[in-house]
């Protein structure tokens, strides 16, 4: 039996929802739930689904797994609370610090309502996360590092844009590769984000716009872009949507330690390379929602995170393929 699957959202994230399941042999898409007109939506999966959010709780009887695509900073702290009393679900709630009570939340209206949820389901938080706590366990003396990009930021992007004057802008986050360089000789150096990274700016402004200005606002921007090196570079809304319109990201998790009373060094180092963010994202959302069927099946309510899942759960093979074809 297929492992039925809803979707809340269907912006980047919730497409690329869609294109996951599509690949996923054990896994079907009922429904996609959207704030917006139905009608208005289209979606991926021939067929599908579209229907308002307001009737959500009428299809409890018809979805396993439902995959919340939403931000977080407005919808997934109201949204995944809500939804996990009554479905079991899966969200990439990726505000570090919030996380913890986040969790409590989740976990509370889970158990309620004798559901599974998963949240922080992405890759950071997410699999570097997965990454980070077991090189830390393998390597207790030592350093961790984490590096992102060369990527598109959405969220540094949409801060840009809230600028008056500014019609349009994309920010990458860009590694130094100096720094990349003495990690990864085992130099374990003490980095301060400006020396960890840098920030590229491309920024559409409206023909009246003063740019001097709005490059100020963007260098001196606190927690967004005063603490690191920023370029500002002003460009058509053609060349934008031309030279800028995909959503790369990545980056590197590293462990730095030693072991032994010699001691020897030791590097380890986990990298990912995207040519899409949020199809990527939502490649791990549905594999999480997989472990969240399973995990509901087996009478384990309440909030779970990467930490907690068996590797097992999130594959469609069997304990004996995983055996044979990975072990």
């Amino acid at each position: 039996m297929s492992i039925r699957v809803g979707i809340c959202g269907h912006g980047n994230l919730g497409r690329g929802v869609e294109h996951a399941i599509m690949r996923c042999d054990d896994m079907e898409l009922v429904a996609i739930f959207t704030r917006r007109n139905p009608s208005q939506v289209i979606p991926v999966t021939q067929g599908a689904r579209v229907i308002h959010i307001a009737e959500v709780l009428d299809m409890k009887a018809q979805i396993d797994v439902m995959v919340l695509c939403g931000g977080s900073v407005t919808d997934l702290p109201q949204q995944t609370p809500e939804f996990a009393e009554h479905f079991n679900v899966v969200d990439s709630f990726d505000t570090h610090a919030d996380i913890p009570a986040h969790f409590e939340k989740v976990d509370a209206a889970a158990k309620r309502g004798g559901r599974s949820a998963i949240i922080s389901a992405g890759w950071d938080p997410g699999l570097f996360s997965l990454n980070r706590m077991m090189s830390n366990a393998i390597l207790p003396d030592g350093c961790d590092y984490t590096f992102w990009g060369k990527g598109l930021s959405q969220g540094h992007s949409d801060a840009i844009r809230r600028i008056p004057g500014v019609v349009d802008a994309r920010q990458y986050t860009v590694p130094i590769e100096s720094a990349l360089h003495s990690v990864r000789s085992g130099e374990n150096p003490y980095l301060t984000p400006r020396q960890k990274h840098r920030r590229e700016c491309y920024v559409v402004a409206q023909e009246d716009a003063d740019k001097e200005k709005i490059r100020q606002e963007i260098v001196n921007m606190p927690n967004y872009f005063s603490d690191y090196d920023t370029s500002v570079t002003f460009v058509t809304r053609e060349e934008l949507l031309r030279d800028h319109n995909e959503m790369p990201h990545g980056g590197f998790v590293i462990r730095s330690g030693k072991t032994g009373d010699a001691p020897n060094g030791h590097i380890i180092e986990y990298r990912l390379k995207l040519d899409s963010n949020p199809e990527f994202t939502a490649s791990v959302l549905v594999a999480y929602a997989r472990a969240a069927y399973r995990l509901n099946r087996e009478g384990e309510y309440g909030c779970r995170t990467i930490f907690d899942i068996p590797p097992a759960y999130i594959s469609p093979l069997s304990e004996a393929e995983l055996r044979e074809r990975f072990l």
